[in-house]
Parts: C-alpha cells; structure tokens; sequence
C-alpha cells in the first residue's frame, strides 16, 4: 500500500464557493519505497499536493491514505503518528531550522518522538552521517552554514525521526550542480537501502529524471499525468501544455537517431534518457564505426569510379564516331540542297515553255 489521493479538492479561500480551486478533484495512487517526483510549473498546485501529505493543510473534501493512516478532509482528527512517519522538508531549510547548534536541530524529531534518548541520539548520529555532516559541522550554529548545507541539516533532522515516507519541496533550489547532484543521489540511497517513499517537488525534468521511478505531472490543480519515466516522454504535449520541457538528452538523442546510429552503444535503461556522458560514449562509437566502415566504402567506390572513367573513355569515342557522322549527314544536306536548287530551277523553265 503506497499513497492514495481520492477526489481531493482544496481552495485557500474558504468563504468565497466561486473562488478557484489550488487542488481539483484529484484522484491517483503513489507506489511504496520508489523515489517519485511531483512535476508542474510555478502555481500549478504541487506544493499545495505535497502538504496534503502530512496533514499541514486539510482537504475540502475527499480522502488521504498514507500506508495505513487514513487523513480526513477538513477538521478531522489526524493520525497520531502522521508526522513522525511523513517527514516534511520546506524549500527554504531556514523555515525549519531554529535551535542553537546543527546536532541540536537533528536531535529535536527523535527526542519528541522517541522515549529513549540513547536511541534519539543514535538515530540523529545515523542521518548526519548518511547527509554527510561532519563531527564539526554539528556544533555549529545552523544560520551559519551556506545554504547547501543548511539544506542536509534539514534533510538530516526529517531523516532522523525515521520516517516511511520523505516529502521535499524543491529540495535542489538554490544549490550548485554539484551539491544538486549529490543531494539527489543521497536521497536515492533513501529510498534504494533504507525503503523510505521519497517524494520530490519541483519543475526542472531534466534534473530529476535520471533518479526518478514515478512521475506525477500537475496543471492548473489537476493531474494531467501519472506513470513510469519511459511513458512520461511519450507525452511531449502535455509536458508543452504544462510549462515543461523534455530531458535535453532525450531531445538530442532523438535528432541523432536521423542519421547516426547511437541507440546501437546504449543500454535499454540509457536510451530512455541518456546523460550528457553517456550520449557523447555512444556519439564517439558510432562515429568510430562508421568511419571504419566508410574506409571499406571508399575502396569499392574509387573503383567504381576507374570503371566510370573507362566508359568515359568509351563514351568519348563513341562521340567522335557520331561527330564523324555529322560531317557526313551535313555533307549530305548540302547534296541535297543542290538538287533542290536545280528543281526549282527546273521548274522555272517549265513555267517560261
């Protein structure tokens, strides 16, 4: 059992039956233990979505199951274990951050949730070490770290309360691509070794597709399409309709297969997206190939083109021979021409008679 949605709708503004809808009538269901991203441009609902999730905001009408916890809509009392089990990360990690020291913050989760304390402090030591966080990075001040790692603070505390289900509001903005990739990466250990649901906001594809194993695409607070990468990218108009581009290495890959054989040097897994590494490996063997093959081409064609000149040759005499005729057809005409000129005078004598 995953993460079900059912007719979920949800408006901010409650007193007003005509004002618009943030959520619309949605209705999908989310796989258990698989890294899923929640794709939509700027104001298409899916951070509304994801603090469905956990039950920070109560839907107007409809139903939420998390696993086993079923999240009524409007005031109904939540589940008891609902925060501790979906773990919350904010886009802005500052929002979440607000005790003196980084183990400070990390410890804060386990102590409220957890009776034992030897097990609270051996639960956050476990997520600094799996965000990275070093031993003197925990007794710093949290406001002063970079933003970078003031997000795996945040990340590490929500890792720390041992939930069953990550859900993260565009956990990568702001960063470098380096520390974007590396974040993605630890968060796909997460959902790979330690079975956790992670659940990733944001409107970049390209930057999540190589991590991601189900794809939720929002528009205007509805779902315009749920399922695996490989299907998403068949679906280049909705993508379009909803303010999203396709991966640029699947665009290139596709304008490549016109005239070079690339598909041949990559895995099935590779071919649905492949990285830039990937794409310029397959790029450079097949340019190989084909050069080696164009050598044998060149041999064959080069003799062709020795038969070619012979008949050239051929050809060539054969038109002196018809130029030679000419002379003789031209000499003829002339014949003829006398013979005209000696008939009509011919015929002028028969006139005068």
């Amino acid at each position: 059992m995953g993460i079900t949605f059912q007719n979920i709708s949800f408006r901010f503004n409650k007193k007003r039956a005509d004002a618009a809808l943030a959520l619309d009538d949605i209705t999908f269901t989310l796989p258990a233990h698989q890294f899923i991203t929640l794709l939509g441009a700027p104001g298409s609902g899916k951070s509304t979505m994801l603090q469905h999730m956990n039950g920070l905001l109560r839907a107007d009408r409809g139903s939420i199951q998390i696993f086993d916890m079923a999240i009524p809509a409007q005031k109904g009392k939540l589940p008891q274990q609902l925060r501790q089990r979906v773990g919350l990360v904010f886009q802005y990690p500052e929002q979440q951050l607000f005790r003196e020291t980084v183990i400070d913050d990390i410890l804060f989760g386990p102590l409220n949730f957890f009776a034992d304390r030897t097990e609270a402090e051996q639960a956050a030591t476990d997520a600094s070490q799996a965000m990275g966080i070093s031993e003197t990075l925990l007794q710093q001040n949290p406001f002063q770290l970079s933003s970078g790692q003031m997000r795996k603070v945040a990340i590490a505390a929500t890792i720390a309360t041992k939930p069953d289900v990550m859900v993260l509001d565009e956990p990568t903005a702001s960063l470098d691509p380096q520390s974007r990739l590396e974040l993605l990466q630890l968060l796909q250990v997460q959902s790979v070794e330690h079975k956790r649901t992670i659940v990733v906001v944001t409107h970049n594809l390209e930057e999540v597709f190589p991590f991601t194993d189900y794809f939720i695409v929002m528009d205007a607070g509805k779902v315009v399409f749920s399922g695996s990468p490989a299907a998403l990218l068949q679906q280049s108009e909705i993508l379009r309709n909803a303010g999203l581009q396709l991966p640029a290495g699947h665009s290139l890959f596709t304008e490549l297969m016109q005239w070079l054989p690339v598909d041949s040097y990559l895995t099935p897994e590779q071919k649905v997206s492949p990285s830039p590494a990937e794409l310029a490996m397959a790029i450079k063997a097949a340019l190989e190939a084909n050069s080696n093959s164009t050598g044998t081409s060149d041999v064959i064609l080069e003799d062709e083109c020795r038969s070619m000149s012979t008949l050239d040759v051929v050809q060539e005499d054969e038109c002196r021979s018809m130029s030679t005729s000419d002379v003789v057809q031209e000499d003829e005409c002339r014949s003829m021409s006398t013979l005209d000129v000696l008939d009509v005078a011919q015929g002028a004598d028969d006139n005068e008679q």
